[in-house]
C-alpha cells in the first residue's frame, strides 16, 4: 500500500535536516579552505598583489565562490586579518592568566608573543601589509578593536593586583606595557634578515632565537617588577 501523503511528508523532513547539516558542512569547509589559501596569499604578496584566481585554485574553490562568500578581494582581505588576530586572541584568553601569580601571568604572556609568530609565520607579513596600508582595513572592524579592548583590560587587571600585592611595581600603563611586550618580539622576527646580515650573524637559528627569548622575558620582567 503506498504511503499516505502525511507519511511521505514526515520521510521527506528526516532526509532533509542531514542533507542540510551536510551541505552546512561543506560550506563551512569551503569557506575555511578560502580563508587558509587566501592568508597565505596575502601574506606573500600583500592586499594589491594577491590575485583571487590564486586563491580560488589553492583552495579547490572556483572565483564565483569567494564573491558568494565574501564579496569583495577586499573583504576577504578583513576575513583573513579577522580570523588571524580572533586565533590569537583565543590563544591568549587559553593561557588563563588570571589563575597565575601577576608576575608569573605577565611572564608567560610575553613567551606567548615571543613564541605565536615562530609558530605562525603568516603573522608578520599580515601585519606588515597592513601598516603599509595605515590600518585602513583594521580600522573597519569592530569586532577586532572590541578584542583589542577586552585584551588590555586584562592585563590592567593582572597589573593591579600585581601592585596590590606587592610583586609589581604601581601605576605601570596596561597599554603601554602590551606595546612593548609586543614591540621586542615582532622587531626581531620582522627585521631578522636584515639584523642577520647587517650583523653578520644569523639570529633565525635555535639557539639564537632561544637567547633572544630569555632576553625578552627579562627586560620585561625586570621593569615590571617592584625592587
Amino acid at each position: 500500500m503506498p504511503a499516505s501523503p502525511p507519511a511521505r511528508k514526515a520521510a521527506r523532513s528526516s532526509n532533509a535536516a542531514p542533507q542540510r547539516e551536510a551541505a552546512t558542512r561543506d560550506a563551512d569547509k569551503t569557506r575555511l579552505n578560502i580563508l587558509e589559501a587566501a592568508e597565505a596569499e596575502f601574506a606573500a604578496k600583500g592586499l594589491a598583489g594577491a590575485r583571487v584566481d590564486v586563491v580560488a585554485e589553492e583552495a579547490g574553490a572556483n572565483k564565483r565562490m569567494i564573491y558568494y562568500y565574501f564579496g569583495s578581494k577586499e573583504d576577504l582581505y578583513l576575513a583573513v586579518l579577522e580570523r588571524v588576530y580572533t586565533d590569537m586572541r583565543i590563544a591568549e584568553a587559553e593561557l588563563a592568566l588570571e589563575a597565575m601569580a601577576p608576575l608569573e601571568a605577565i611572564t608567560c604572556l610575553t613567551e606567548f608573543k615571543f613564541d605565536y609568530p615562530a609558530q605562525h609565520p603568516h603573522l608578520i607579513p599580515l601585519l606588515n601589509s597592513e601598516n603599509l596600508l595605515g590600518g585602513e582595513y583594521l580600522r573597519r572592524s569592530l569586532r577586532l578593536r572590541e578584542m583589542q579592548i577586552s585584551l588590555i583590560a586584562r592585563l590592567e587587571a593582572i597589573l593591579a593586583r600585581g601592585a596590590a600585592d606587592g610583586t609589581l611595581r604601581a601605576g605601570i600603563d596596561p597599554l603601554h606595557l602590551y606595546l612593548t611586550i609586543s614591540a621586542v618580539s615582532y622587531f626581531y622576527f620582522s627585521n631578522n634578515p636584515t639584523l642577520s646580515t647587517a650583523f653578520g650573524r644569523d639570529l633565525a637559528t635555535p639557539d639564537e632565537r632561544a637567547a633572544r627569548r630569555r632576553h625578552v622575558v627579562d627586560v620585561v620582567t625586570r621593569y615590571i617588577e617592584r625592587v
